[in-house]
């Protein structure tokens, strides 16, 4: 009678344990896919806006690199954080040496000019000229409205979350590049050393 009992949990469900790991496993390899097709577009994302940069580039006759270089310090000015010479060569990772030569070329076509607003006169302050701004904002006013509607779409409460989603992947980053990779790639895994052996028998 037991064994009749036993067949009918069986055949009716009592299988639970297989369930519920089967459930776990699908939901495992549903959040890898989904994590993966975020990558994707983060990557694809970047693509684009490197591509738009690009295009900005040709628009004022510059350097893709000038150009990245003084998106940066408009984007800067308007967050009411303008660049020092400093923090511009981090955000384009280029050399101090290299970010003067840039900087030069930028002052020279008339698209910044370098202040001393701090009380240390010995701290350069990069703005946008106001020859650049106007064409700048023409530039990337139609860039601004598509990227604000997509974003009307989601609450604030999701916005948060993105942003400390975006957080932490940047967080991830600085810590690998500062780590792991700071001097080019992750340093060589040492191959082991074979364990000693102990000869017995006097040989």
């Amino acid at each position: 009678m037991a064994d009749a009992d036993a067949a009918a949990d069986q055949n009716s469900g009592g299988g639970g344990d297989d369930d519920e790991t089967r459930v776990d496993h699908a939901t495992r390899v549903d959040h890898a896919t989904r994590v993966d097709h975020l990558m994707d577009g983060l990557r694809a994302f970047g693509a684009n806006y490197t591509e738009f940069t690009r295009r900005f580039a040709s628009w004022l006759g510059l350097h893709s690199t000038d150009a990245a270089a003084l998106v940066e310090i408009l984007y800067a000015e308007d967050q009411g954080t303008p660049l020092s010479p400093a923090r511009l060569s981090e955000r384009v990772s280029l050399s101090s040496g290299a970010t003067a030569i840039l900087l030069k070329r930028l002052e020279q076509a008339g698209h910044i000019v370098r202040t001393r607003e701090s009380t240390d006169r010995r701290v350069v302050t990069l703005r946008s000229s106001p020859d650049i701004r106007p064409r700048a904002e023409a530039f990337f006013g139609p860039y601004a409205e598509r990227m604000a509607e997509a974003m009307s779409a989601y609450s604030p409460q999701e916005i948060q979350r993105f942003e400390d989603f975006i957080g932490r992947l940047r967080s991830t980053m600085d810590a690998l590049l500062a780590d792991e990779y700071r001097d080019g790639g992750p340093a060589a895994q040492e191959e082991p050393r074979p364990a000693n052996r102990t000869v017995s028998g006097g040989r």
